[in-house]
């Protein structure tokens, strides 16, 4: 089976390779030819990834799914959300994102947070939704190099390691990406077998 995954993103595309099954290949657009920054004007995750998905979907006509994450901390009522990648503006900046983030928090006590993906798969037209979560917490400077985002300042619970520690293989085992992705998997391998033709 043939999924086009609707990212420019190489990180998540592949976090979400190292977890989906062989039986199941994964396009990014740029392999599919696609040359397109498909716009993120919703106020919510779910709206966000359908609105990818759907955007592939219709100039592709093909089987495809998207993904949209948020990192939500809770003393800062849920932000940055559904505007991570342009916390501090429209450059899509990590660094300066993640300035911002620990600027805001630097007085705050509680700094619990978790990372929330949203994927919208389509097949034959109809979208199904998938959530991931991890919970965990920000701590006050970037430690690793790893992944991306907010990932260098991110501990997720039962570690005492950010993200950015971690490599691919270990992050798998929190990851909210991977979360959803095993959720996708489990729902494409019982699907009636046409739908794999």
């Amino acid at each position: 089976m043939k999924l086009i995954f609707a990212t420019n993103n190489q990180h998540k595309a592949e976090e979400v390779k190292a977890v989906v099954h062989r039986s199941i290949e994964i396009i990014t657009l740029k392999d599919a030819g696609i040359d397109i920054d498909i716009p993120e004007p919703h106020d919510t995750l779910e709206a966000n990834a359908t609105e990818k998905s759907r955007t592939i979907f219709n100039l592709m006509h093909t089987n495809c799914f998207s993904e949209d994450t948020g990192l939500e901390v809770t003393a800062l009522d849920g932000e940055p959300g559904v505007k991570s990648a342009r916390y501090a503006g429209d450059s899509r900046s990590f660094d300066k994102n993640i300035e911002k983030l620990l600027q805001k928090l630097e007085n705050k006590p509680d700094k619990s947070a978790r990372f929330r993906a949203v994927i919208s798969l389509i097949i034959d037209g109809k979208e199904t939704q998938f959530e991931g979560i991890c919970s965990g917490r920000i701590i006050n400077e970037k430690r690793g190099s790893q992944g991306f985002g907010y990932d260098p300042v991110f501990i997720p619970d039962g570690s005492d390691k950010t993200f950015g520690e971690m490599d691919l293989e270990e992050k798998k085992t929190f990851s909210h990406r991977t979360k959803a992705t095993e959720k996708l998997v489990t729902f494409l391998n019982h699907l009636e077998p046409i739908k794999k033709i």
